[in-house]
């Protein structure tokens, strides 16, 4: 893919999440705008990309499960909660915030599906 056919946006114009937790461990479930954008979903947004995203917050481990027949995925992020409600001293004990935070992850978007994209903000130009 050539850069100059692509655009960086936030995950957010591409999907929606959802949140939960249980101890000290929290679920985000990234759901695709639209089918035709879940394969770039598939192959941008791994557990490696994840990870990274949330390296202040030093997962323990982090695991995606596929959803394909919903166009979603859902990650399990280990050790995200600063130990869980009963322990943590952060504003999000709950970690219902969180899935903001995984979409804001820039992911590039070639310009055949930039149609689909929800209130498109770049991150960048392309070059």
């Amino acid at each position: 893919m050539n850069a100059n056919d692509t655009l960086a946006v936030p995950l957010h114009c591409l999907a929606h999440g959802r949140t939960g937790d249980k101890g000290d461990r929290s679920n985000i479930s990234v759901i695709a705008w639209h089918p035709a954008l879940y394969p770039l979903l598939v192959e941008q947004v791994t557990e490696q990309a994840v990870a990274r995203q949330f390296a202040h917050r030093r997962p323990q481990r982090v695991m995606r499960h596929l959803l394909p027949h919903l166009q979603a995925m859902n990650f399990v992020l280990d050790g995200v909660l600063d130990g869980g409600v009963n322990d943590a001293l952060n504003l999000d004990s709950h970690g219902k915030a969180l899935s903001f935070l995984l979409l804001d992850l820039p992911v590039a978007v070639p310009q055949a599906l930039q149609p689909l994209l929800r209130n498109p903000s770049p991150l960048s130009p392309p070059p």
